[in-house]
């Protein structure tokens, strides 16, 4: 793909920036390396909005073992940006609990899944990974020349100046080298990223001495308790034992310090350790098997220039809080999206800013989180019930006004079933779309701003929305009704009579601390 994209720069003051056009040649507006769960999110929410990418994949093939065990409701809410939640949710099953037991039966700590807030139908969900990837790219493709992959091609270098990034690679068939011009790149390549050293990041932290195997199996028969996300807890031998969806099912083993993974060189060998825990032939069938050490890593920053860090790239953590993959995932989705908008001039660059500021302490918290459920699984600690079950909050970044517990800002607004003024019964972000919005309690929320206020949202091109409750008519043609009476409620209950949110839903201001486009 050899195509002239017009090049969209924005310049001026930060509250109105005026743009220009610049025709430069460039093969794809953004440049994505590593096209894993991370990357091809990249690629769904760039072409989504309108904006292409040229992806360099090492593999010619869909990585065929089954990493990640898990996605939220967080992520479902990203899948339903995307508009492929329907399609995924066909190829997972819901997870109902996860619990923490000794071999002799004790049950030490239990998580049921609550219902979603968010619009799901499950809070969470079993996966098996190969299997919903396959249908992410799946989806990736229909946007035809929106985004184009170049499979079984290693990265090579990264030049930038201050138009754009140049990528080299290399065919590892051919050896033949190609370049890549974009306005942009993300680095979605993974804990062994090249691209992290190219961007001059380093990854700190550490990684830990036991080796695990992962088995997978294909199951055979139903045993009590499968669906169950179950913890062994032993401070010699824990064991993670999950159902994954599609008829599989996951063990991750540590071996002890005399045992290395020479001495499984098939599934053969193996058996003895689910025999162990009584496993037989009967229930099921090994897939496959492999090893892995856990890391508590992060890079020490996540762009430099117009090369961004996403996913393992980035940070990596201990699989116990299964937020690994999940957080990629939504690094891309963050950094899609306002990639997007300053691409298509809707946004200053400075917003890019905003990514690592508001996306790095996410990721600090499910990173603590895993060590935190690591520890109770190895019986370091006990009587500890880490927050399993938090809702999605931004700790920092586009954000106005105090975070916390108390407040709406940096909160994501639930998703219940609303009406809109022509009759429509949909979820909330169906009816709201992608962009920014501002919610009112019962008034329009533009009658609460100043007009320079007003002014700046416009800019945005932000929506004013009446939330009325259903035993009320509405007064003007951009309304909304709180069918489910949850949206009411959850914004009394936060003091607030307007707040103003984001593309990704979550709140960036409230009336109560200020409703001005945040700084």
């Amino acid at each position: 793909m050899d195509r002239s994209v017009q090049n969209l720069r924005t310049h001026g003051s930060a509250d109105g920036q005026r743009s220009h056009r610049m025709t430069q040649s460039y093969d794809a507006d953004v440049a994505i390396v590593g096209y894993g769960p991370t990357g091809v999110i990249a690629a769904l929410t760039l072409a989504r909005n309108g904006v292409s990418t040229v992806v360099i994949e090492r593999d010619k093939d869909l990585y065929p073992r089954a990493r990640a065990v898990t996605v939220d409701d967080w992520t479902m809410r990203i899948f339903q940006d995307l508009g492929i939640d329907e399609r995924v949710e066909k190829k997972i099953e819901p997870q109902r609990a996860l619990r923490w037991v000794t071999y002799d039966g004790t049950q030490i700590m239990r998580i049921d899944r609550p219902r979603s807030a968010l619009g799901c139908s499950a809070r969470a969900f079993n996966i098996y990974q190969p299997t919903m990837e396959a249908e992410l790219r799946e989806a990736a493709r229909e946007y035809g020349d929106r985004v184009t992959v170049h499979y079984g091609a290693e990265a090579t270098g990264i030049d930038q100046d201050a138009d754009g990034v140049t990528v080299t690679s290399e065919d590892a068939a051919t050896g033949e080298t190609r370049t890549v011009r974009a306005r942009y790149a993300i680095g979605a390549d993974g804990g062994s990223s090249a691209t992290r050293g190219q961007a001059g990041c380093r990854l700190l932290g550490d990684t830990g001495d036991v080796t695990w195997v992962v088995i997978d199996c294909r199951v055979k028969r139903w045993w009590p308790d499968r669906d169950v996300l179950t913890f062994w807890s032993d401070k010699e031998r824990p064991v993670v034992d999950i159902a994954l969806s599609a008829g599989n099912h996951r063990w991750e083993i540590p071996l002890k310090p005399d045992e290395t993974p020479e001495d499984y060189p098939t599934g053969a060998e193996v058996w003895p350790l689910l025999e162990a825990l009584g496993v037989t032939p009967d229930d099921v069938e090994i897939h496959q098997h492999a090893f892995y050490k856990h890391h508590v890593r992060m890079s020490d920053a996540w762009r430099n220039g117009r090369v961004f860090l996403a996913g393992d790239a980035a940070h990596l953590m201990p699989p116990w809080a299964g937020a690994g993959m999940q957080t990629g995932m939504r690094d891309a989705h963050d950094l899609g999206w306002k990639l997007a908008r300053v691409i298509k001039g809707e946004l200053p660059e400075s917003w890019l800013d905003t990514y690592e500021a508001e996306r790095r302490p996410n990721a600090a918290f499910y990173t603590d989180l895993a060590v935190a459920l690591g520890q109770v699984i190895k019986q370091e600690v006990t009587g500890v019930e880490p927050p399993l079950n938090a809702p999605p909050t931004l700790l920092a970044g586009w954000l106005r006004g105090p975070v916390g517990e108390t407040s709406a800002v940096g909160q994501m607004v639930p998703q219940p079933v609303v009406g809109d003024t022509a009759g429509r019964m949909a979820r909330l972000d169906d009816l709201l779309g992608s962009g920014f919005a501002l919610l009112g309690d019962d008034v329009d929320p533009a009658t609460l701003l100043t007009a320079e206020e007003k002014a700046a949202w416009d800019t945005l091109g932000a929506r004013y929305i009446a939330v009325r409750p259903k035993s009320a008519r509405t007064q003007g043609p951009d309304e909304l009704v709180d069918l489910d009476e949850v949206l009411l409620p959850w914004l009394r209950g936060y003091g607030a009579r307007a707040v103003a949110v984001r593309p990704d839903k979550f709140v960036a201001a409230a009336d109560v601390s200020g409703l001005a486009v945040p700084a």
